[in-house]
């Protein structure tokens, strides 16, 4: 089997860098070593910027049409019991929105395969090995195996990544110093103290008979669990979760009334934070949990997979159409590996100023940081690096912002001209411009609007939704199309 691409991994960032590949017509191979898709709800929903991203390619609205989010509450940092406020941001999804992960996955899968690119279930990497022309995975399903040949391969395959171990590519930083479980559950009866309605996330975490748990709803009847032991300790993430120890930790921290009714599903997780030092070994990238893992709070893991995924694929896809000017593929590294060294440093805060323990010392920390989220300058700086809307690479603007736009089509929101994957070169002053030989990887949109984009009268936005040029930088236009579009 030959293909462009190989994708190892069918979690929400293999899919998402799978469908852009598709985007922009290349041929990939999606591998994943589990049978089938697991039913576990995993993140709870996605951050602002996420849920922007998706819109730029028109993935939002048909999971919201499957079950609407009507979440009004504004996001969190370490549980803290003060929302965070994203309306400064200037976005069109001010709230965090509820759409369980599976879902997006389930989505992603069925798109993928009307586009003629099924995932490959069952098959486990067995080896990688790579030359100056490409690279070769073998795999094994049920007694049999072969290989599939590739110019790339991405290992989108998870914290225990097999291509990371296979490839010999360490994985420094902090090993784990807790061990917790998340489930998905029905309750059989409750107490008072379970909560029956969507609130904010502040109003869940509880500490009680030796245990903290998280128990929130995440529908009718179906609750989202996670728990621990105070102390830290607890099995590794292979030992099975068993229906008693849940059972345990719903009485010790919602009494004896409370009783599981259903587990339907569960896994273990930790706190540890590591991060691969290259996303990039040759022609093997890293994205995703196979490039960073760090203690799951505040939908950071699926704000990070998702956005690398979309800014690693169009790359690669210029890379291997051969317009793609050097260092283009480079970075990948050079722009998403700072983004999450943040998030593993503000992760690794919020475990401590969550005090799980309940350390007098820590106690003191959380009033000072409680009355700092009051103010609003504080709380749109926290609420841009949780939602991921404050993101600006080095040498790049900022992010799109949606604004209504009329074209010769009639009104539509910017992101809507974004859904091909292409780059935009959008002309608000009347000026018609050229993309030269660039209109395979350049749309050119003549458009008003009555929402000020920081005085710029045209712009040139990247597939991933930053900005590369706008006519009030001083740069000319061409300079930009060259650095970015070839």
């Amino acid at each position: 089997m030959g293909t462009e691409v190989i994708v190892v991994g069918a979690g929400p960032t293999g899919l998402m860098l799978a469908y852009e590949l598709t985007l922009a017509g290349i041929p990939v191979v999606v591998v994943e070593k589990q049978r089938t898709r697991g039913t576990q709800s995993r993140a709870g929903g996605f951050q602002p910027r996420t849920a922007e991203v998706l819109d730029l390619r028109g993935l939002l609205e048909p999971l919201l049409a499957q079950e609407p989010s009507e979440n009004t509450t504004g996001g969190h940092f370490a549980a803290l019991p003060i929302e965070l406020d994203c309306r400064p941001w200037r976005t069109r999804h001010p709230h965090p929105v509820r759409v369980p992960q599976v879902r997006l996955e389930t989505h992603l899968e069925r798109l993928l395969g009307e586009r003629g690119v099924p995932v490959h279930r069952g098959r486990e990497v067995t080896a990688v090995a790579q030359d100056e022309r490409g690279v070769t995975a073998e795999w094994h399903a049920d007694g049999a195996g072969g290989e599939i040949r590739a110019r790339y391969l991405v290992a989108c395959d998870g914290g225990h990544s097999t291509v990371r171990r296979l490839l010999r590519v360490s994985f420094p930083g902090q090993a784990r110093r807790m061990s917790a479980v998340a489930a998905d559950l029905t309750l059989a009866s409750r107490s008072e103290a379970v909560p029956t309605e969507h609130g904010h996330f502040s109003q869940y975490p509880r500490s009680a008979g030796g245990f903290f748990t998280v128990l929130h709803p995440l529908g009718p009847d179906l609750y989202r669990l996670l728990f621990g032991r105070l102390s830290g300790d607890g099995p590794d993430g292979e030992e099975p979760v068993s229906a008693e120890e849940v059972r345990e930790a719903l009485h010790a921290a919602y009494g004896q009334e409370t009783e599981l009714g259903e587990l339907h599903a569960a896994s273990r997780f930790g706190d540890a934070v590591r991060q691969v030092e290259r996303y990039r070994e040759g022609r093997v990238f890293f994205a995703g949990d196979a490039a960073h893992i760090h203690m799951p709070i505040g939908g950071q893991g699926i704000n990070l997979g998702v956005q690398d995924a979309v800014n690693l694929g169009w790359k690669l896809a210029g890379t291997i159409h051969g317009w793609a000017p050097a260092g283009l593929l480079d970075s990948y590294h050079e722009e998403r590996h700072p983004v999450a060294a943040r998030v593993l440093r503000h992760t690794r805060a919020q475990r401590v100023i969550m005090n799980l323990g309940g350390d007098n010392e820590i106690d003191a920390v959380r009033e000072l940081v409680i009355e700092l989220l009051r103010l609003p300058d504080t709380n749109q700086y926290i609420s841009g690096m949780m939602s991921g809307l404050d993101l600006q690479y080095p040498g790049v603007g900022p992010r799109l912002i949606d604004v209504d736009l009329t074209t010769d089509d009639g009104p539509t929101p910017a992101s809507r001209l974004m859904r091909s994957g292409r780059g935009l070169l959008l002309s608000l002053d009347g000026r018609r411009r050229s993309v030269g030989e660039r209109s395979d990887r350049v749309e050119h949109v003549m458009a008003k609007t009555d929402e000020d984009l920081d005085g710029a009268g045209a712009l040139l936005i990247r597939p991933d939704g930053y900005l590369a040029w706008t006519d009030t930088d001083g740069t000319p236009l061409d300079t930009a199309f060259a650095r970015w579009f070839g």
